[in-house]
This record gives structure tokens, C-alpha cells and sequence, in this order.
């Protein structure tokens, strides 16, 4: 069944899986192929352009977008859930060829052994070439959103994710500058998830930290102050309690979630720009270093809650 829109200023079209591969433990890469594809955005470098997949629901059908105008989310959402199947959002890893042929790359996490499986991973988990979800994506010509790394005249780049982070990071390394400078880092659950695909320009570090068994961002939060030569003035990640912790945390130069006025310029590190996700709980501890002890200008960061921990994620 096609459900291709093409009068929407995005594609919202039913994509066919194509290629399925197994990164590691953490990771699972899908390649989606669709003739719609062909028209796939943005203008310019994807670097961190989420999307989002519609998977089928306990009907096991996907719900058909035939037509769909711009009200479709509305008519989605008032679909019984077993209809309406389950929306994640992800990041473009890749796009590969052009016109009819253009697929699209995804880099799902499985969480395994977390016991915190949501529809995506338990999906990615099980896909086999031929399955098919629904796509929405950024359209050719048209604003769609999506992009937060936004690192104005910085001179230097700090890049922060656990594995939820991991593509968007990546795709921010392979299109930054050839002369940027700076330092990525990036927790995933084990060494055997440390990706050889992601690379760096030659100024840029990329440090990999297998979490093995500690706490989600603790090991993370601690490389990261040693890297801003402050680990010794630093409380511990875990010093960020329930309360501290906004699961939506979503700050950037321009927006910020909870309303945040941006302050004047002119503070300490003037040249940084520093671009942090994954677990609400670990942004909100990096957040509140960079921002309130270290006095970083909120105009040069963006945090960003892609997860937080025991809580089931809307979409």
C-alpha cells in the first residue's frame, strides 16, 4: 500500500526496509527505500536531522496516510492505539543514492538487557528486509526543522551523547569543517559498541567510554569535566536528583524548554559551542556545570533530554 503525500511540505510516505545490519550488541542499521525518497531534504548538510518512524501497532498494520493533508498528525492521534502504531524519532545516519533508487540510513539502539525495550527497538530488533513503516521526514525546498547544531563564529566544538546520541553526533562529525577543532564523547553500554564508521576531522577528538555496568552519564559527566580542566570543582553526576531532572530538556541558542531567558554575551569560554544529549538525567547534570558553575553563555550550548531513564518516551 503506498501512502505517499507529495502535497505536504514534508514526505510522510510508507518506506520498505532494505538492508539490515548488526553494528554491535547496542545497534542495529536499517536502510529504507521508498520512490518518494527521491525528494528527501534538507538543501544543505544533514549533521544532526531527526526524523521520525511510524511502526505498526498490535493490529500489525501501519495506519494509511492516502491523501493525508496537513492536518494528519490530528487524524493520526485520534486513531484507536492499535491502529495507530507507536512514532519514535530518530536521526538520517546516511543517505545513499539518488532519484528513485535514494535510500535512507538508520541507526536504531536496542537497549539490550535493560529491560526498557519501547516499540523502535523491539521493531529494529526483529526487522527483516521487506518490512515497512512510515516515514517522516524533511521534504527538498521545504522547512522541516531538526537540525539543533548550530555552532555560529565557535572556534571549538564540544560534542556530548550517550548511544541514543551516537548517529547525531556522527553525522555532526562527518560534516563539520575539515579544520575544525574541538572533542567529542560519546558512552555507549559496552567496548564492542564503539563504532569504527564514526570519524572525526583530524582536530576534532573522538573518545568512546563503554559504560559497563556504571550508571547511565556517570562515567560520561566525569570525562567530560576532566576534559574542561574542572573535575576537581565538579560535583558527581549523581548529585542531580529526581526533581533537578526536566525529562524533556530541550535548550538551544534559540529555544529553551523552560522558558529560559538567553543572557547577555560576553561570559567565560567565548569561543565554545557545546552541543549535549541523551539521558534527561545526565544533560541536566552537564547543563547545570556548563551554565551555572562554569558560566558558559547559554547562547553557545544546546541540551537535549533525548531519553530519560524508567520513563517510557512519547515519540
Amino acid at each position: 500500500m503506498s501512502t505517499s503525500t507529495s502535497t505536504l511540505p514534508m514526505i510522510l510516505e510508507e518506506v520498505e526496509v532494505t538492508g539490515v545490519d548488526r553494528l554491535s550488541p547496542s545497534f542495529v542499521r536499517i536502510e529504507l527505500g521508498s520512490a518518494g525518497l527521491a525528494e528527501i531534504g534538507p538543501d544543505g548538510p544533514l549533521l544532526d536531522q531527526r526524523i521520525k518512524l511510524i511502526f505498526p501497532g498490535a493490529s500489525g498494520q501501519l495506519p494509511d496516510f492516502t491523501g493525508a493533508d496537513e492536518s494528519w498528525y490530528a487524524a493520526w492521534m485520534a486513531l484507536p492505539e492499535a491502529e495507530r502504531g507507536s512514532m519514535r524519532t530518530y536521526t538520517i545516519r546516511a543517505v545513499r543514492g539518488r532519484g528513485a533508487d535514494t535510500r535512507i540510513v538508520v541507526d536504531i539502539v536496542l537497549h539490550p538487557g535493560a529491560g526498557e525495550h519501547g516499540p523502535g527497538a523491539d521493531w529494529a530488533e526483529a526487522a527483516r528486509v521487506g518490512d515497512r513503516v512510515v516515514l517522516v521526514a524533511p521534504r527538498v525546498g521545504h522547512d522541516f526543522g531538526g537540525i539543533e547544531f548550530d555552532p555560529g563564529e565557535a572556534t571549538e566544538v564540544l560534542l556530548v551523547g550517550d548511544e541514543t546520541a551516537v548517529p547525531a553526533v556522527a553525522g555532526i562529525l562527518r560534516d563539520l569543517p575539515a579544520d575544525a577543532s574541538g572533542a567529542a564523547y560519546l558512552e555507549v553500554p559496552v567496548v564492542q559498541d564503539f563504532l569504527d564508521d564514526v570519524v572525526p576531522p583530524t582536530g576534532v577528538k573522538l573518545t568512546w567510554i563503554a559504560r559497563d555496568g556504571a550508571a547511565v552519564g556517570q562515567r560520561l559527566h566525569a570525562a567530560v569535566a576532566a576534559h574542561l580542566g574542572v573535575g576537581a570543582e565538579l560535583p558527581d553526576a549523581d548529585d542531580v536528583t529526581e526533581a533537578d531532572v526536566d525529562p524533556e530538556l530541550w535548550e538551544t541558542p534559540t529555544y529553551s524548554s523552560s522558558g529560559e531567558a538567553l543572557p547577555e554575551s560576553g561570559r567565560p569560554h567565548a569561543g565554545l559551542y557545546a552541543w549535549i544529549a541523551g539521558e534527561s538525567g545526565m544533560v541536566t547534570g552537564l547543563r547545570r556545570h556548563l551554565v551555572r558553575e562554569l558560566g558558559v553563555d547559554r547562547s553557545q550550548v544546546a541540551f537535549m533530554g533525548y531519553w530519560r531513564q524508567g520513563v517510557a518516551m512519547r515519540g
